[in-house]
């Protein structure tokens, strides 16, 4: 049984996050993510295997070497999901401060 995996759990864990960060800048083959970090490396292969079956990360091959590349669109799919709640959290945050601001003034 292939259960899909989520989006979310693959960018919950730090590890893969970091990968997410490593590639956004440039594509990478396995062996230069796993150079980054003190783990071995089936243990990055592991996680580059999930983020790519999240389709966050993209496999291109270039001769005998395979690259991992961002995968802008579902990075963006992502951000889309995030944003409302990204909206709540800084009108909160805004009504804070004027709250912060007047509870200043009346001292």
């Amino acid at each position: 049984m292939n259960l899909r995996r989520d989006v979310f759990q693959a960018i919950a864990d730090p590890t893969r996050r970091a990968i997410l960060l490593l590639v956004a800048s440039q594509s990478m083959t396995a062996g230069a993510i796993a150079a980054n970090f003190n783990t071995a490396r089936p243990t990055v292969s592991k996680h580059l295997q999930i983020l790519t079956e999240c389709e966050l990360l993209a496999q291109e091959q270039n001769g005998r070497e395979i690259y991992y590349h961002l995968n802008p669109e579902k990075i963006k799919e992502i951000a889309d999901f995030i944003e409302p709640f990204r909206k709540i959290w800084d009108d909160r945050f805004n009504k804070l401060e004027t709250i912060m601001k007047k509870y200043k003034s009346n001292k």
